[in-house]
């Protein structure tokens, strides 16, 4: 296992993150700017309390506290369980739930990395003409959403969806430093742009939208989509903490009567309704 960095070097990384000077972070935190001075060259060490707080006002996520727990010298304070060991067996009722409730309409859940936890019935209507590669675990969604052989070709907003995609990954980046999503964000950003994308006038006809959509050209027909992302409250797991849903919805009449009629005539193997996908890890 590789060994931390020094407490110091990590709370000058964060603090400099959060655009925060010794003094301000020093006065947030109730301590002196020499005692944080300190602290931050390795000359004192924090108590455990001192150093939640300073991650409080740093916004540090749980897993990156956990280093900086180690790094001080203290054990770690969140744990991290599998969505499949049985004391995550509630978490994944709740997310079963709210995803098969979401039904017509696609609903998804995924980890911190953008890879698919869980998903209800309904995203077959946005995978249908993904190449099966790109649908072997794992599955990363942003991957799918803008690599030549997923998405990308169906997509008509293609420039302005992508464009969504990278800033909401570089705001990610920026609140939780992770190596990660550095490195799917370069990878993302270097796929090819479709030259008969035709964003800019779907771009000003959204002027006024209060969400980006994601216009797609499936085979029964053009569906346009608006997202919202769930996320757990006041979670104490780091696998908790990271997880998070994404519901689609239709963004207007004609898709949401297009969703209905592609749920009634697509019964599922049980005849029952769409299925649920198993949560994976």
């Amino acid at each position: 296992m590789m060994q931390p960095a020094p407490l110091g070097t990590q709370l000058r990384e964060w603090r400099s993150r959060r655009r925060m000077s010794q003094m301000d972070l020093a006065l947030d935190t109730e301590m002196s700017t020499r005692h944080l001075s300190f602290i931050e060259t390795g000359r004192s060490k924090p108590s455990a309390q001192m150093l939640q707080r300073i991650a409080d006002r740093l916004e540090v996520p749980h897993r990156a506290r956990n280093a900086l727990l180690l790094a001080a010298g203290y054990a770690p304070d969140y744990q991290e369980r599998p969505l499949d060991s049985p004391e995550m067996a509630g978490v994944r009722a709740i997310v079963e739930h709210v995803l098969k409730g979401h039904e017509p309409y696609p609903a998804l859940a995924v980890d911190r990395h953008w890879n698919l936890v869980a998903a209800n019935g309904a995203i077959a209507i946005l995978t249908a003409q993904v190449a099966p590669a790109l649908l072997a675990p794992p599955v990363n969604v942003l991957r799918i959403a803008l690599h030549p052989e997923g998405l990308a070709p169906q997509i008509v907003n293609y420039g302005e969806w992508r464009a969504h995609i990278l800033e909401r990954i570089d705001v990610q980046i920026a609140t939780s430093a992770d190596t990660g999503l550095i490195a799917l964000r370069d990878e993302l950003a270097g796929y090819a742009v479709q030259s008969d994308d035709h964003s800019a006038e779907h771009r000003d006809s959204h002027a006024s939208s209060i969400a980006v959509p994601l216009i797609l050209d499936t085979d029964a027909g053009r569906i346009s989509f608006v997202s919202t992302v769930t996320i757990f409250g006041t979670p104490v797991d780091i696998t908790l903490s990271e997880l998070a849903i994404e519901a689609f919805f239709p963004a207007d009449a004609e898709s949401a009567a297009l969703l209905a009629r592609l749920a009634n005539r697509t019964p599922s193997p049980s005849g029952e309704g769409s299925e649920t996908y198993e949560l994976v890890r």
